[in-house]
């Protein structure tokens, strides 16, 4: 019974990868009102995590998120990201936010990606950590970027966003899709977040930003 139990609680690495492209979508999502990137009327709320979470109703913004983290419908459709979390292809995706005007970059947020576990690529291959636990832990870090408005410098310029997300050299990039050089911030400060593991992947996430001289 005790195995039973264990067994309905875990977590599989297929959702493992599930519930880290749900953090960053919603993270990603909440940054973006958080920081008045885009006017607070385009954004609507919806409940995830035990939270109420802002999400952006911008055509543009979903067109742009959704082909990097929503997983596709259907059973064995998964998209390029999901599949590069469960062969363990991603090292970090950074959210980089920069002057409109300038192209300089005011902010940068880093999802820092560690693989967990057996390093057993089957997407049915079980965790040992709780789901209500890692919801938990998830929670805490979403409450934390919300909390962040209150020390981050106020971003006084029109800014936009782009996502990078660092690989191995030996995965198949989609043509779509263009390489690019790291953004750095001059004059950054760095925040550490909470960290959250699933038992498969553990995110940490880091905000840099321009220290306000």
């Amino acid at each position: 019974m005790a195995t039973k139990q264990q067994s309905q609680n875990a977590i599989t690495l297929k959702g493992s990868a599930k519930l880290v492209m749900d953090y960053l979508n919603f993270g990603i999502n909440s940054i973006l009102f958080q920081r008045g990137i885009y006017p607070p009327e385009s954004f609507k709320t919806e409940e995830h995590f035990g939270l109420s979470i802002l999400v952006s109703t911008d055509t543009k913004i979903q067109q742009f998120l959704q082909p990097v983290l929503n997983q596709m419908k259907g059973m064995y459709l998964i998209n390029i990201t999901v599949y590069w979390l469960l062969e363990q292809k991603i090292q970090k995706m950074s959210m980089v936010i920069s002057n409109v005007n300038t192209k300089e970059v005011m902010e940068r947020w880093d999802f820092k990606l560690q693989y967990e576990g057996s390093g057993d690529s089957n997407p049915d291959s079980v965790g040992n950590k709780e789901l209500s636990i890692i919801q938990k832990e998830i929670r805490d870090v979403l409450r934390q970027i919300c909390s962040t408005v209150s020390f981050l410098p106020l971003l006084d310029c029109p800014c936009a966003f782009d996502l990078q997300i660092y690989t191995k050299p030996d995965v198949d990039v989609p043509q779509e899709w263009s390489e690019t050089a790291p953004s750095y911030i001059a004059n950054s400060q760095e925040l550490q977040l909470r960290s959250f593991s699933t038992s498969l992947h553990r995110m940490d996430t880091v905000v840099s930003y321009k220290a306000d001289f």
